[in-house]
C-alpha cells in the first residue's frame, strides 16, 4: 500500500505487509496455545497429543507417566503434576510444518471469509483444524473464544511496534543531543505565534527536541511491559480451563514474552489505550520536530535542511522538506486515531458489540505512524543540514527587536516596568522602519535622559540575553541519560 510506504517504517521487508503480520501473529498464538494446553496437562501429552509410543496401562493398573488423569476438582492434569515440555515442543513443531505446508494464513480467503463471523479468527481456526494432524486438531483453540486470539495477537504487534519505535527514537534523540551539544552556542532568533521574539541558540531547540524523544520513548517501554495475554473464553470466566487456567495462562505467557494479567480484559482496555497513546506520542514528538524543521526551512528562512531532500514535480529548484512534510502529515492524523481508540475503549458487559470491532483498524493506523514516524525523525536527524550562517544572519536582521525585552527589564529599575517598556515602543519606533542600536539609544537617551543602563555595550548584544541556555541544555541532556 502507499500509506505503508509513505507512512511505515520503511524497514519491513517488501513481502511482509501489516496485515500478513498481524495473521501470523494469530497464527503463533494458537500454535503456542496449544504447547500451553499440553505444558499445563490440560490435554492428553501422549500419542494423541505429542507422541508417545507406549501409552497402555502399567502392570499395577496406575496410568502411564504422560498421560492427562482428573484431579479431585475435575480438571484434567498430567499425573503427579508433570509437565511435558518436550511433547509441547513436539506438537508445536508439529502443527507449524502442517499449516505452513498449508499456506495457512490465507491472507487474501480469510479477509472474504471473515465478514460472515464478524472477526478473522472463526475462519482461521477453520483452517487450522484442516490443517492440523487428526492428534493435535482436538486441542486446537481449546477453551479459547475469537477475542482471545484476536486481543493476544495484537499485543505481539503492539510489541513489536512498541520495541521498534524505542529504539528508532533513542537513536534520534541521541543524534539531537549530539546537535545540542554541537550547536550549544549557535545564535539563532526564537519565534514566538510566527513573530521572531527574543534570541536563543539551536542547541536549545535541538536539546528540547532531544527530552521529547525521550519523553516518547519512555512511555513505549511503559506500554510494552504493560502487554499481556488475553485467555478467558467466551465470556471471560475460563470455564473450559477450569482449575488450570493459571497454568495455562502462564504457559502461554512465557512462550509470547507477554504479562498474564491481572483480571480478563475483554471490555476493560487499559492496555489498547496505553499502548495506541505511546504510539501517538511517538508520533507527536517526531511531528514538533518535523514542523519545526519545515517552518525553519523556508525559502526565506533558510536555516534547516534535508540531505537529500525531495524535489517536485513541476519546479526543478524546489528541494522540498519531504521528512518533516510525512512527520507532520502523521501528527495531524495520529490525534484522531486515537480519539476512536479512547471513545472505542467503551464497552459493555463481558464482550462488547462494536466498540472491540472498532479498534482494529486505528490500533493498527498507529502501530504504521509510531513506527514509521519514530524511524523517520531518525533518518531527518541523521541527515539534517544546519546552517549556522543563515542563523546568525536572520538574528542579526532583527535586530534591535530581539532584545526589546532585555532592554526593558535593564531600564525598569529605574523607570517601572511599563515605563520602561513603553520608552521601548517609543524608541523603536522612532528608528522608522529599520530601527538600529544606534537609533534605539540615541531615542532612549532623548525619552528617558541619561542612564548608566544605556552606556552598557552588552545592552543590545543577544548573546547578553543567552545566559541560562548553558544551564538549560545541561540539564536537558542530563534528563536524557538513561543509567543501565
Amino acid at each position: 500500500m502507499v500509506d505503508d510506504e509513505l507512512f511505515g517504517p520503511g524497514t519491513t521487508p517488501a513481502d511482509v505487509d501489516p496485515e500478513t503480520e498481524l495473521l501470523r501473529a494469530h497464527v503463533r498464538v494458537e500454535i503456542e496455545l496449544l504447547g500451553a494446553l499440553i505444558e499445563a496437562g490440560l490435554v492428553p501429552a501422549g500419542p494423541d497429543v505429542g507422541g508417545h509410543a507406549d501409552t497402555g496401562p502399567l502392570p499395577d493398573g496406575g496410568a502411564r507417566p504422560g498421560r492427562a488423569t482428573r484431579s479431585d476438582d475435575g480438571a484434567r492434569r498430567p499425573d503427579g503434576g508433570a509437565r511435558h515440555p518436550d511433547d509441547a515442543a513436539r506438537a508445536e513443531d508439529q502443527l507449524d510444518a502442517a499449516l505452513r505446508a498449508a499456506g495457512v494464513p490465507d491472507v487474501a480467503g480469510l479477509a472474504a471469509r471473515s465478514r460472515a463471523g464478524g472477526n478473522v479468527v472463526i475462519p482461521l481456526v477453520k483452517d487450522i483444524l484442516a490443517a492440523a494432524p487428526d492428534d493435535l486438531a482436538p486441542a486446537v483453540h481449546l477453551g479459547a473464544t475469537s477475542q482471545d486470539i484476536v486481543d493476544t495477537a495484537q499485543q505481539l504487534v503492539l510489541r513489536d511496534a512498541l520495541a521498534a519505535a524505542a529504539a528508532d527514537l533513542r537513536a534520534a534523540r541521541n543524534r539531537a543531543a549530539g546537535l545540542a551539544r554541537e550547536h550549544a552556542e549557535t545564535p539563532r532568533v526564537g519565534r514566538t505565534l510566527g513573530q521572531v521574539a527574543v534570541p536563543t541558540t539551536f542547541g536549545l531547540t535541538a536539546a528540547t527536541w532531544a527530552v521529547g524523544l525521550h519523553r516518547a520513548a519512555l512511555a513505549c517501554d511503559r506500554a510494552r511491559d504493560d502487554l499481556a495475554i488475553q485467555l478467558a473464553g467466551a465470556a471471560g470466566t475460563a470455564a473450559v480451563h477450569g482449575a488450570l487456567w493459571p497454568d495455562v495462562a502462564a504457559a502461554l505467557a512465557e512462550r509470547l514474552s507477554l504479562r498474564v494479567p491481572e483480571a480478563p480484559w475483554h471490555t476493560e482496555r487499559s492496555r489498547i489505550r496505553g499502548a495506541a497513546a505511546a504510539l501517538a506520542d511517538a508520533v507527536a514528538a517526531a511531528a514538533k520536530i518535523g514542523t519545526d524543521v519545515a517552518a525553519l526551512a523556508v525559502t526565506e528562512v533558510g536555516e534547516l535542511a534535508e540531505g537529500g531532500a525531495g524535489g517536485s514535480s513541476a519546479m526543478p529548484h524546489k528541494r522540498n522538506p519531504v521528512r518533516a512534510v510525512l512527520l507532520r502529515a502523521a501528527g495531524i492524523r495520529a490525534p484522531g486515531l486515537l480519539g476512536t481508540v479512547y471513545s472505542a475503549s467503551l464497552q459493555e458487559n463481558e464482550r462488547a458489540a462494536g466498540g472491540w470491532h472498532a479498534e482494529w483498524q486505528p490500533v493498527a493506523d498507529l502501530v504504521r505512524l509510531g513506527r514509521g514516524s519514530s524511524n523517520r525523525v531518525r533518518d531527518l536527524l541523521e541527515n539534517l543540514r544546519v546552517d549556522a550562517e543563515a542563523m546568525r544572519r536572520n538574528l542579526d536582521s532583527a535586530r534591535p527587536y530581539v532584545m526589546s525585552e532585555a532592554v526593558a527589564t535593564a531600564l525598569a529599575g529605574r523607570l517601572g516596568r511599563a515605563e520602561a517598556q513603553a520608552a521601548v515602543s517609543r524608541a523603536l519606533r522612532a528608528g522608522g522602519e529599520a530601527p538600529t542600536d544606534a537609533s534605539v539609544r540615541t531615542a532612549l537617551r532623548s525619552d528617558v535622559g541619561e542612564c548608566p543602563e544605556l552606556d552598557d555595550p552588552r545592552l543590545l548584544d543577544p548573546a547578553s540575553a543567552l545566559a541560562a541556555v548553558p544551564a538549560l541544555i545541561d540539564r536537558a541532556l542530563s534528563s536524557c541519560r538513561e543509567t543501565a
